[in-house]
Order: C-alpha cells, then sequence, then structure tokens
C-alpha cells in the first residue's frame, strides 16, 4: 500500500459555487500538471451500494471500478464540479486512491473544481445529481 501524506498545498473554505456552502482552494499556486491531492478510498462492499444510495452520501461518493463505490477521504469528496474545471481526477483502482491534478495552473485562493463526468474535462454531458430530488 502506497504511503500518502497530507496535502499543504490546499484548503476549505467557503465556496460561492457550491449548494452545500464549502470548497477545496490552493494554498499556493499550482502549476498545470502537479499533483495537487492524492486521497485513500474505502471500496464499500456492492451489498451496501443501494442503501448508499438512498443516503446524503449519494453525492459524494465515486464510481469505483464497475460494481461497486469508494468514499474518499482527504479533501476528496468535496471539491466542486465545473464544465471549465481547472483540475481533474485518476482512479488508481489497485491501490485504492484517488490523484487530483492540475490541468490549467490554479493561482493561490482559486477555488478548485473538477468536472463530475469521471474526470473528463471535456464531457459536457448532463450530471446525474442535478437529477436527484431532495428525499428521492
Amino acid at each position: 500500500m502506497a504511503t500518502l501524506k497530507p496535502s499543504f498545498k490546499i484548503y476549505t473554505a467557503t465556496s460561492h459555487i457550491s449548494k452545500a456552502g464549502r470548497g477545496v482552494f490552493a494554498a499556493v499556486d499550482i502549476k498545470k500538471g502537479q499533483t495537487i491531492e492524492q486521497c485513500p478510498v474505502f471500496v464499500l462492499p456492492r451489498k451496501d451500494y443501494p442503501t448508499l444510495k438512498q443516503t446524503t452520501m449519494r453525492d459524494y461518493y465515486f464510481m469505483w471500478g464497475k460494481t461497486t463505490v469508494g468514499v474518499c477521504f482527504g479533501f476528496g469528496s468535496l471539491y466542486n464540479h465545473s464544465y471549465q474545471a481547472n483540475a481533474t481526477y485518476k482512479k488508481l483502482i489497485k491501490e485504492q486512491i484517488i490523484e487530483f491534478i492540475a490541468i490549467k495552473d490554479i493561482k493561490q485562493d482559486e477555488e478548485i473544481t473538477v468536472n463530475y463526468n469521471y474526470g473528463n474535462p471535456d464531457d459536457k454531458s448532463a450530471l446525474w445529481i442535478e437529477s436527484i430530488k431532495p428525499n428521492s
């Protein structure tokens, strides 16, 4: 298993784009191509997936492999969505890690965003999360 250390490049604060009210921001200037954060992932057993979908956690997990989901630790579940994202993520399935990487230069105190469409910064299709109704 890989050794992971906290990233001192980021912090959380109030976001102006999130309904949840918080987001991840750059504590320092981050250059395009730099790793922002590596987050450990807790992979849930497949049998727990239907239950998880009925909770508020449905907005915070990642699809993991073809049949289950993972809960990302660190700040991984707090990055907000944007179709003009300045970062992306890469799932390292075997290592149970999600790596967040800058795809543009990011200035200190700028919010870091990713495209929720599986980390593909060019995918402009509608999000599943926008169609979720409260208590459904």
